[in-house]
């Protein structure tokens, strides 16, 4: 292991009874023997990373990539490992909405948004983050583009059209943007040359993928051949389906997003948590990368903060985004505990003067998913073991362990105090207490009294 640099401020002793526990029906279930097989090779800086996504227009008042860089040293210090940054590309003109326009009405697949900066402020920008040590990716939206995207012109057969010979949107709302047609060669090819031009002429590490499920499967997978030719990339699809792991490291973890917010309003148990964590292990391969979430640039601005939608319990939600199977992301903005919903058309800038806790709550979990080998992404971390509880529909608590390596997470995921009875032949140990910096021993029947939406993690 990894030693943490936690301050050992004072040492804690948890001591329990051990006879006269009642049997508790959480139990492990067996893994199931019929996941598909993972086919893209994860690239290896992949295995312990978070991602922070970027939203280049909100993130400095300037909105610039320039103004990006003197921030790289407080999320290097924070242990962030790869960058996302929202489409860079320059935004349509045509039937656009609000003042600003959509990030993903793409005008130009092979230029920067002159609001951001150059060409060249681009490529300042992403040797400043390899310099760090940290990887950068990039939105790219294949599925759609702008009404005045300079193929529009060149290439209209490239495009759906409606009986009239118009061009029509991907989805009716989506009123500021047109569908592309993959139906056609030249299209693909081009859509590719494209991506394969921003890895060999600013050294991108990857992309994240708009509406991926909206582009056909085997585009992506002859995408991901070509571009890692060029180097191993890393690839993140806005998409939940199984088979998009064919061609993607990381898809989106949607059935946890909602339960946790269905969880906060009182609407489902802890319990269900199982139910959702053993479905995927059923049906995406054993290596593929989920990522975790809480909030997003879409979330923030259409459903809300995370404030509105899991109160209290936003920290203890977080917590598990960290520290389940997975790879968790971090919006711009979370970690200073944002509470507005960011404007989507129009400038309205993070105020990161805002008083606040969290970044040194956010810093710790993500430095324990760099160091500590138990939460490694896909199959190289160690398996979630329930731990037994008698307070199951409010309580979720498990352990894993890889190499010497062990996490244990209890969270009281309810808005009620919990005196919970644990029972785990994988708890027994000293452990350090993530945020207090107190070294706590445990053995394996455990007495707990929790707060409303109080957590624990013990490291070792």
């Amino acid at each position: 292991m990894i030693k943490r640099l936690l301050p050992l401020v004072a040492v804690g002793m948890i001591s329990f009874i051990l006879s006269g526990y009642p049997k508790f029906d959480h139990q492990e279930k067996p893994a199931p023997t019929h996941q598909p097989k993972t086919i893209v090779q994860h690239p290896a800086w992949t295995r312990n990373q978070t991602v922070y996504e970027i939203n280049v227009r909100q993130f400095t008042p300037q909105g610039t990539f320039n103004a990006i860089i003197p921030h790289l040293h407080e999320l290097k210090r924070m242990g962030i490992k790869t960058i996302w940054l929202m489409p860079i590309t320059p935004i349509g003109k045509k039937n656009r909405k609000g003042k600003l326009g959509s990030y993903y009405s793409v005008q130009n697949y092979l230029k920067v948004n002159p609001n951001y900066g150059t060409l060249s402020d681009f490529k300042h920008l992403v040797r400043s983050i390899h310099q760090l040590g940290m990887h950068v990716i990039i939105d790219w939206v294949a599925d759609h583009t702008s009404w005045d995207n300079v193929l529009t012109k060149s290439h209209p057969e490239w495009y759906k059209h409606d009986k009239q010979g118009h061009f029509v949107p991907p989805v009716k709302d989506w009123t500021d943007v047109i569908a592309l047609n993959y139906s056609k060669p030249g299209l693909r090819k081009y859509m590719i040359n494209a991506m394969k031009y921003w890895v060999k002429e600013t050294n991108v590490d990857g992309f994240r993928c708009d509406v991926a499920s909206m582009v056909p499967i085997n585009f992506w997978e002859e995408a991901r051949r070509q571009l890692d030719q060029i180097k191993p990339v890393f690839m993140l699809a806005e998409a939940e389906s199984p088979k998009m792991h064919k061609a993607f490291d990381m898809t989106y973890s949607w059935d946890t997003y909602h339960l946790f917010n269905d969880i906060a309003k009182g609407k489902r148990s802890a319990l269900a948590i199982d139910s959702v964590l053993d479905k995927e292990r059923s049906i995406y391969p054993a290596d593929a990368y989920r990522m975790r979430f809480i909030t997003n640039h879409d979330e923030n601005s259409w459903n809300g903060t995370v404030f509105e939608r899991l109160g209290k319990g936003a920290k203890a939600f977080a917590v598990l985004t960290f520290t389940i199977k997975g790879t968790p992301l971090i919006y711009d903005g979370q970690e200073v505990g944002m509470h507005k919903r960011l404007k989507f058309f129009q400038k309205d800038p993070i105020n990161w003067n805002d008083p606040h806790h969290f970044r040194e709550f956010y810093s710790r979990l993500v430095h324990l998913k760099l160091t500590n080998k138990a939460l490694l992404s896909g199959s190289d971390g160690g398996k979630m073991k329930p731990v037994s509880d008698n307070k199951k529909h409010s309580v979720y608590a498990f352990t894993r362990s890889k190499d010497g390596n062990k996490v244990i997470v209890i969270t009281n995921l309810s808005n009620k105090a919990q005196s919970v009875e644990l029972r785990s032949n994988s708890m027994k140990g000293t452990y350090h207490d993530l945020f207090s910096g107190k070294v706590v021993t445990l053995s394996n029947h455990v007495t707990l009294n929790l707060k409303p939406w109080e957590y624990k993690v013990y490291t070792k």
